[in-house]
């Protein structure tokens, strides 16, 4: 039997360099979803970037970037796709209706449906795509392919209507309304009218039983008392969202939220509207929950209860706890391609659930996975390569927003490094003590780029101010600098002893990174970076729920996690304001923000440099209309992020491999994985589909 040809190092990054210009070119090539494009001259400088291979002495291909300003007389005015005039559906579709047991196509269309464009064309009807997924604590993956709700982004990143015809929003952002599309309809055939969301405003957010704290969530609030929002409906598609305070980044919070849900059927779980309360008690503790506000939340989650109406192009045939979970088409989807027909084109989309990565690695190299970019780790990246032929594949890399880092926590419970964690100079230390590129080589052979934690280059917010400072492997400024901040003693080992002489400078690294992965290999190494300057760190492995548990309760000196959410900011900005307690710099802090009472809540001091980053945001870029002043000062909190430095990161813009079978079409590379883009899923996720839909049927 012939060996496949392995990839030298070389050719590797000749490869993926090669690959990346190709990948930016079909980016810029594609075709823009639900607009038209038109030119009209007009006077505007723009920024050309023009991407330059060149070879450099350390045997490396590098990409050089070059930035041109040039007059291009160019202005871009967007017209809306028209909406087809007549329909056709799926033929699974088609024969219900000839049986009888669905209603025709046009009846269960909205009267305007939204037009989706698809980055290959008009799809073809048919088949379906396997995934894979590894639990059900893993509900993200299959939410992220079909949880977009009224709006969601192009791929300028841009909102764009969905389920909403249009929307308006007044002068200081306090007023939103939004119009909805005629005729929608929930997977049952019910009516998607203002009363999707006003029940669900008025008996679960404001209903004291299942929201005690009288807080709907920080989504529908405004205002230093976190006032909730009103919700008014003066038709059936038009509903008012009228906030105390001026609230305009609230179009960017809703996009993967859904302020609806079914009342026609989820009223027989809630104890205000069931008739047969003893029937509802005995339903809730045979399930096993401990009130029915559980076994209510329950019945509300598209993925535990298949019986739910839903909205989304596919709707849950079974539970997620299956070992195989089944998402097929919704007959009342609202959405058409520019021809008229109904969408999606995929029949189904199936998740499969892994025991193990070896399993899921088996999955991919023998052509079981269709299209994936989760749990598709870097460290596997050439053995994926390596099987493209055999898998029927083609492995794309996309850029993720994650990167790696190490977060230090300012008010760990232990007083002597919390006062160590809280020194700048040391947090400059740990962050110059690590040598990024061969952090880079153990990680990711070199591709992804030496940065602190910020927007990455394609967000609007890029800022290199913060991403290149303190990136520089300097050992000698990093142990001048842990000398000058007093801990200038050292035991007979080397390492650095606390103020008072109590013993060795020690802490621990905890993180869900088990033995033997790449992670922890990296995360290893960066202990030695800083045992190489007297400082000791141990890495210990929590499984996730463990590590879970560590964080809510503050118990965590610092973690082996990084951050993510660094295309789209001001949509996630939680972890620059330090409320993301799951990367833990600041978490007695955050927990005090959030509620002074809380266990394990403590007060920051008051000239500490989180309090000014918090009254940024609170109380002057969320009040702010104009998006290019919002990004101004979102620069004044990296400003601060530039000085402080928090938190030491060593490495972003990662690249994530993405799974694409030959023949399956729609999927745009070279575009952000991150968490609030939907991963691999930015695009229409309903325009997939396959070039010979019958050669996968599942």
């Amino acid at each position: 039997m012939q060996s496949e040809k392995k990839l030298n190092r070389r050719e590797f990054l000749t490869w993926t360099a090669v690959s990346a210009v190709g990948m930016v070119a079909a980016s810029c090539a594609a075709p823009t979803p639900e607009t038209i494009v038109k030119e009209v001259p007009v006077e505007k400088v723009v920024k050309e970037t023009i991407v330059v291979e060149k070879e450099v002495a350390v045997e490396k291909v590098v990409k050089e970037t070059v930035v041109v300003q040039k007059e291009v007389a160019v202005q871009k005015e967007v017209v809306a796709t028209a909406v087809p005039t007549k329909f056709t559906e799926a033929p699974m579709l088609a024969k219900l209706v000839a049986e009888g047991k669905l209603p025709p196509v046009d009846e269960r269309l909205p009267v305007e449906p939204c037009v989706m464009v698809g980055q290959e064309g008009i799809g073809k009807y048919g088949g379906a795509i396997r995934r894979c997924f590894n639990g059900t604590s893993d509900s993200t993956g299959p939410s992220k392919h079909r949880d977009r709700g009224l709006i969601w982004f192009d791929r300028n990143f841009q909102m764009q209507p969905r389920m909403c015809k249009s929307w308006a929003v007044n002068a200081d952002g306090s007023e939103w309304t939004f119009n909805l599309r005629k005729g929608l309809k929930w997977s049952d055939g019910h009516p998607f009218t203002q009363a999707a969301l006003t029940w669900w405003w008025e008996n679960d957010r404001m209903n004291k039983d299942i929201v005690p704290s009288g807080n709907p969530g920080s989504n529908w609030v405004s205002g230093p008392k976190n006032t909730p929002l009103t919700m008014t409906a003066p038709d059936d598609y038009t509903v008012i969202f009228k906030f105390a305070h001026p609230k305009p980044l609230f179009i960017n919070a809703i996009g993967r939220q859904h302020p609806f849900m079914p009342g026609h059927y989820m009223e027989q779980f809630h104890m205000a509207f069931t008739k047969d309360k003893t029937g509802l008690e005995k339903k809730y503790k045979d399930g096993g929950f401990n009130d029915w506000q559980a076994y209510y939340s329950n019945r509300n989650t598209w993925y535990y209860n298949p019986d739910r109406p839903d909205i989304g192009g596919w709707v849950a045939k079974n539970a997620l706890s299956e070992e195989l979970f089944i998402m097929e088409r919704n007959p009342y989807f609202w959405a058409v391609d520019e021809q008229g027909q109904q969408l999606p084109y995929l029949d189904k989309v199936t998740h499969r659930l892994f025991s193990s990565g070896d399993v899921k690695n088996m999955w991919v190299i023998n052509g079981e996975i269709d299209f994936q970019a989760r749990h598709m780790g870097f460290a596997d990246f050439t053995l994926y390569k390596e099987s493209e032929t055999k898998g029927d594949y083609k492995v794309f890399v996309g850029t993720s927003g994650s990167h790696t880092a190490l977060n230090t926590n300012h008010t760990t419970k232990e007083p002597k490094l919390r006062e160590f964690f809280q020194n700048r100079d040391v947090r400059i230390a740990l962050s110059l003590a690590v040598d990024r590129d061969v952090l880079n080589d153990i990680l990711f052979d070199g591709m992804a780029t030496p940065r602190q934690y910020s927007p990455i280059s394609m967000s609007a917010q890029f800022y290199p101010k913060l991403s290149n400072v303190y990136i520089e492997y300097d050992p000698k400024k990093a142990n001048d600098l842990l000398d000058q901040a007093g801990y200038d003693k050292k035991g007979p080992d080397g390492i650095r002893l606390w103020k008072d002489g109590s013993g060795p400078i020690s802490f621990i690294i905890e993180g869900t990174d088990q033995t033997g992965t790449i992670s922890e290999d990296a995360v290893l190494v960066v202990c030695k970076y800083f045992a190489d300057v007297g400082i000791k760190a141990t890495y210990s492995y929590a499984e996730r729920s463990l590590y879970t548990q560590h964080f809510n309760a503050n118990d965590i000196e610092s973690a082996w996690w990084g951050g993510d959410r660094s295309v789209v900011p001001l949509v996630a900005p939680w972890i620059w304001l330090g409320r993301q307690t799951d990367r833990p710099w600041c978490n007695a802090w955050t927990f005090w923000y959030n509620d002074p009472t809380a266990p394990n809540a403590e007060e920051p001091p008051a000239d500490h440099f989180v309090r000014k980053i918090w009254d940024i945001w609170d109380n002057k870029l969320s009040l702010e209309v104009d998006a290019k002043k919002q990004t101004e000062l979102f620069h004044q909190i990296l400003d601060i992020w530039a000085e402080e430095l928090p938190y030491p990161c060593f490495l972003g813009e990662q690249p994530a491999p993405v799974i694409v079978k030959n023949g399956f079409k729609g999927y745009l590379p070279g575009l952000p994985v991150d968490d609030p883009v939907g991963d691999e899923h930015l695009l229409n996720t309903e325009t997939y589909y396959w070039e010979n839909p019958e050669a996968h049927v599942a």
